[in-house]
């Protein structure tokens, strides 16, 4: 049995897509279909069930999840050990990071890093903060980054960086013709905004109740894009990353108002399982995301 398909059957058992797991593993669905019935055929027993909310692990499978989890985290200690002697940097690194961060903040670092270490597989995915935090203390992905990092036991955070948040709104708005106003210029105003188990939106609502400024939330989502396609066709407005809104701001489609009286900054955070030891790939990827010129650049 080869250790790759060990990995197949895990992706499509953590994702419960057969695509996707595909695409984790740069191999065509069919492949990974194909690989599935040799262990099937192999240990004489079904391994998964589909059904409407994706692949599901019978008895039989989890039994040899869990089994070949363990032998995918021993065999990654064995390659990061062995690369590490030989002082090479390859592999494979798997990163999950919020949608705002993503799309618009990781691209000049990830071009670097691909320049500077093209021998390396970079599988990025984007996704939920609480989701990231299981997937690292699963050992699912390699590394994570989130805004306003948690404390957890399971879980190391090293800084990134921090955002500016700014208020957006359409053109037509009251607010476009400012480019200041006093956080409390924002009671009683109409807002979308993340959806309210996301840390972004904890903090800001937690701003404004301690400003005593009162907002009317008429829309809630789990994603930035989301968020600023509902501002341009004036739903209402929302305080976002201004690092996401650069496109819209040229085009015109949207206006940024800057708080006169507060300064709101956004930490990110890298995170990765306490006591796991990372690969040369993984530790290179961090240094790149902490490199100063590289921030400066992007915020050219």
């Amino acid at each position: 049995m080869h250790i790759e398909t060990l990995k197949v059957f895990c992706d499509v058992v953590e994702t419960g897509s057969f695509s996707l797991a595909a695409s984790l593993n740069f191999i065509t669905q069919s492949a990974v279909s194909q690989q599935l019935r040799t262990l099937e055929s192999k240990y004489h027993c079904k391994l998964l069930e589909r059904g409407r909310s994706g692949a599901k692990p019978t008895p039989a499978g989890d039994i040899l999840y869990r089994a070949s989890r363990e032998i995918l985290e021993k065999y990654r200690e064995i390659e990061t050990q062995l690369q590490e002697s030989a002082r090479v940097v390859s592999g494979s690194l798997r990163v999950a990071i919020v949608y705002s961060v993503g799309l618009h903040e990781l691209p000049p670092y990830l071009k670097e890093y691909l320049r500077e270490f093209p021998q390396v597989q970079v599988h990025v995915e984007y996704s939920r903060p609480n989701k990231i935090y299981d997937d690292v203390v699963a050992g699912r992905i390699d590394l994570g980054i989130v805004a306003y990092p948690q404390k957890h036991p399971q879980v190391m955070v090293t800084p990134f960086r921090e955002d500016r948040l700014v208020v957006v709104c359409p053109p037509t708005h009251p607010l476009s013709t400012q480019k200041r106003v006093p956080i409390t210029r924002l009671d009683g105003e109409v807002f979308v905004g993340y959806e309210r188990d996301i840390s972004t939106r904890k903090a800001t609502d937690q701003l404004l109740r301690d400003r005593g400024v009162g907002v009317r939330y008429v829309g809630e989502y789990d994603n930035i894009e989301t968020i600023k396609r509902a501002v341009e066709i004036g739903q209402g407005i929302a305080i976002v990353p201004l690092a996401s809104v650069q496109h819209e701001l040229t085009l015109g489609n949207l206006k940024v108002v800057h708080l006169s009286d507060e300064t709101l900054l956004r930490p990110l955070g890298i995170i990765q399982k306490k006591g796991r030891h990372l690969s040369p790939a993984a530790v290179k990827f961090i240094d790149v995301l902490r490199r100063k010129d590289l921030l400066q650049l992007r915020e050219q």
